[in-house]
């Protein structure tokens, strides 16, 4: 894979930052953490070379002067909210993210429930937490947030939430998923350290939009599609460039919200705000770290053009709006790409008007394009996959790794004991078979070692794939896309 990102060098210049950033308070810094603190797939991908734990590695730099606070909205307790790239609850997403920054040597302080106006489902939650031992905190619902300034300032507003007790001078304050409250609880804490004669200070750490590259660079745009549900948009800063006459970028939210945090802040240390402009608050250094600009320009080109197909694809499941597949549509449009720039998307359509059947492309790391077709023994993905390996480890297209002897026998468990309709291997059952074979097989043995070249390779399908073809595929470390069709006409998928 080309590298257009230098990990170490964003490890060492962030974690310098932020100890300088707290420097300027005093000794206390609450950070709002966006994005995701580790598995950041996103940055992986549109910055070659980030590692998706970037982030966590960073924090670990810090772990003697940090400590965590995880924040989760009473309302999305109340609501059951699902993590989509997860499938649990924010609140089981909670207890994960303590085991997770806990098992790397992380201090997890305590829990803040924000938003809460007496939901039962968060007090239940709530007991929960302190059962296991674990410092929870609550925050109100304060009426007319952000705009009344006065009542939010009040012993009605901030003062009213619970104080929540921290002993490090770095505060990371991060959530399961947007809309937490993440803000709102540093701002809080301000207020309230404030009040016991601390002057705290707060910061945003956002990946993206990198704030010191172009506007319309590939890279932002690929955080506009991937934010597309949100309706988020990228935006010259100008409160920035009004104060220092330096064109930034920042996101419409922050931008909007500005003008209320400067008013808060002013009141709260009774002084002049100690930001002028929203990326005076970022401590971002992402884009000081990007060593090869056209690398990370073509990788954000495919990643919007993976958004497309992931849009087009929710909004045939109903998961998704027409809304978001024109804003990404524009997107590309101002990246100056289209589908036909994904190699693997000609490749899987162009042999399915073949066969007229199924059929799937991957692109190796060498540039090779592999297909795969339905059969009577295999799925499109799943002979895809024996294709792949076969070419990686050198084998015979036409070499059988897996008898058919052995495929047999599960297709019959599959149809006549566990009631399933298709008699073909999915990816999980052909990876099985094969790593079953390697036990007696030389050459199932050298293409299963094959398995780690897979990541970071392009598959595009022509139907969509069912969930266990998909999960498979995301294990793998592939960048999977597919046809917004089904593989049948029937009406229940």
């Amino acid at each position: 894979m080309k590298i257009g990102f230098d990990n170490q060098k964003y490890l060492t210049m962030q974690s310098e930052h932020i100890k300088e950033r707290i420097s300027h308070f005093d000794n206390k810094l609450y950070l709002e953490f966006g994005g995701k603190l580790f598995d950041d797939y996103h940055a992986s991908r549109v910055l070659p070379g980030f590692a998706p734990d970037s982030k966590l590695k960073m924090l670990m730099q810090l772990a003697d002067h940090a400590e965590i606070v995880i924040v989760i909205s009473a309302s999305d307790i109340e609501k059951n909210k699902i993590r989509g790239d997860l499938g649990i609850t924010y609140d089981a997403d909670v207890l994960r993210l303590m085991d997770a920054f806990r098992s790397r040597g992380l201090y997890v302080g305590s829990v803040v429930i924000t938003q809460y106006s007496g939901q039962h489902s968060a007090d239940v939650f709530k007991s929960k937490l302190e059962k296991l031992g674990i410092r929870a905190y609550i925050h109100y619902l304060i009426p007319g947030y952000p705009n009344n300034i006065k009542l939010i300032l009040s012993d009605q507003g901030y003062g009213k939430n619970d104080y929540i007790e921290t002993s490090r001078p770095l505060v990371v304050v991060t959530a399961p998923g947007p809309g937490s409250g993440k803000m709102a609880t540093c701002l809080s804490q301000l207020y309230n350290e404030h009040k016991r004669g601390i002057r705290a200070g707060y910061a945003k750490y956002e990946t993206f939009p990198i704030w010191n590259i172009p506007l319309k660079h590939p890279v932002n745009l690929a955080y506009e599609a991937a934010t597309a549900d949100l309706n988020d948009v990228n935006m010259i800063d100008p409160f920035h460039l009004e104060a220092y006459g330096i064109t930034t970028v920042n996101y419409n939210r922050d931008v909007e919200i500005f003008p209320v945090l400067t008013s808060i802040f002013e009141q709260i240390y009774e002084s002049e705000s100690p930001y002028k402009s929203p990326t005076d608050m970022g401590v971002n250094m992402a884009g000081n770290c990007i060593v090869d600009d056209e690398v990370c320009r073509e990788a954000s080109k495919q990643e919007i053009i993976r958004r497309y197909y992931a849009a087009l694809s929710d909004l045939l499941v109903g998961k998704g709006t027409e809304e978001s597949v024109y804003k990404i549509e524009l997107l590309m449009k101002q990246a100056k790409i289209t589908t036909e720039d994904r190699k693997v998307v000609n490749a899987a359509n162009e042999l399915e008007k073949e066969y007229q059947s199924p059929t799937a492309a991957m692109e190796l790391e060498d540039g090779s394009i592999i297909t795969g077709k339905t059969s009577d023994l295999l799925g499109a993905s799943a002979s895809l996959l024996l294709n792949a390996l076969k070419h990686l480890a050198g084998i015979d297209r036409k070499v059988h790794m897996i008898a058919p002897s052995a495929i047999e026998p599960i297709q019959r468990l599959k149809v006549s004991y566990l009631g399933s309709k298709n008699p073909r291997l999915h990816t999980d059952e052909v990876l099985i078979a094969l790593s079953v074979s390697a036990t007696i097989n030389p050459v199932a043995q050298l293409a299963l070692e094959q398995l780690p070249k897979l990541a970071g390779c392009e598959v595009h399908t022509s139907v969509m794939l069912s969930d266990v073809d998909k999960k498979v595929f995301k294990k793998l470390g592939v960048n999977l896309t597919s046809e917004p069709k089904y593989e049948t006409k029937n009406l229940f998928h």
